[in-house]
């Protein structure tokens, strides 16, 4: 539980500094660039070798699309049925199938499981997470776009995920598997990898907004219950079916648990989906997970 306090203080950080004058309005958007491209490959080449190789290495890597698509048709159902508003339910399409599975997810599965359900945490993360991010969520943000004239074209995605910097190391620390690095490579990976966890939650800090318009109410609540309990239940229900060993099955339902996306919300307020709505699921989203997350690893230990 020290490793979970010290996120919150790196969130409290990161909150306060945003009222400093001496940090520009972007600083959490330069913040998230250095994870992006330093930090996250470093922690992706770093865990790698720990991953060890079964055949229930899919699990983590086909039930994120299952819960995206699950909850894509329970956001078309329940939107049609209450008559939400159309960015609403593009904005909903586009965020709340996919968890903060990398910026929070990483800190949080280290914190909980340590270094030895990382590489469980990654796949679910770049062959779930990251790949919805860049092809589903990319054409469902350009096709409710109301301003939008063109669509995303398939080598535009293509170029997103070959030139993605984690997943890059993801494959190359997948082809240097049982190749051990050398000592000075060791230390570099160690030193850049740890700078992830103070980085992304001082950046999350920094760009938390918790502001809603009138009439997005409801389906902010019923959003956030979905997305902090329904989903992670409906993870553990599978699990369950198919009875992984307890490691993978905790890791990966508690990656299911992670709030929404703060990426996937960027790119959706970018296209101009309902932003105070999408600020707001963000961000009380990520408050009510400090909540609810170690709820669920409880339910987890007593379960698996």
């Amino acid at each position: 539980m020290e490793s979970f306090a010290l996120i919150l203080i790196y969130l409290i950080i990161g909150t306060l500094l945003r009222r400093v004058r001496q940090f520009p309005a972007d600083t959490g958007t330069v913040l998230n660039q250095y994870v992006i491209f330093v930090a996250l490959p470093a922690l992706v080449l770093q865990k790698m070798p720990l991953l060890a190789f079964s055949s229930q290495l899919w699990i983590p890597a086909v039930l994120p699309w299952v819960l995206l698509l699950s909850t894509a048709g329970v956001v078309l159902l329940v939107g049609r049925l209450l008559h939400w508003d159309r960015n609403v339910v593009g904005a909903l399409l586009v965020v709340l199938p996919l968890g903060n599975t990398s910026f929070l997810g990483y800190p949080m599965v280290e914190a909980f499981y340590g270094d030895v359900g990382l590489p469980f945490a990654i796949i679910y993360d770049q062959a779930g997470s990251f790949l919805a991010l860049v092809t589903y969520a990319a054409i469902l943000a350009a096709w409710f776009n109301p301003n939008a004239d063109t669509r995303p074209s398939a080598g535009n995605i293509l170029r997103k995920i070959l030139l993605f910097p984690a997943f890059i190391a993801l494959l190359l620390g997948l082809a240097l598997k049982g190749w051990p690095y050398p000592p000075f490579m060791t230390l570099a990976l160690d030193s850049l990898a740890s700078t992830l966890v103070p980085v992304v939650m001082i950046a999350v800090g920094f760009q938390l907004r918790l502001k809603l318009e009138t009439g997005q109410k409801t389906p902010l609540v019923m959003a956030l219950g979905f997305k902090l309990l329904l989903m992670p239940a409906l993870a553990a229900a599978l699990i369950m079916l198919l009875q992984p060993q307890p490691l993978l099955a905790q890791v990966v339902v508690l990656q299911a648990a992670m709030p929404p996306m703060i990426t996937a919300g960027a790119l959706a307020i970018g296209a101009g989906l309902a932003p105070r709505f999408v600020a707001a699921l963000v961000g009380l989203g990520l408050l009510g997970s400090f909540v609810t997350l170690p709820l669920w690893v409880w339910l987890l230990q007593a379960w698996v």
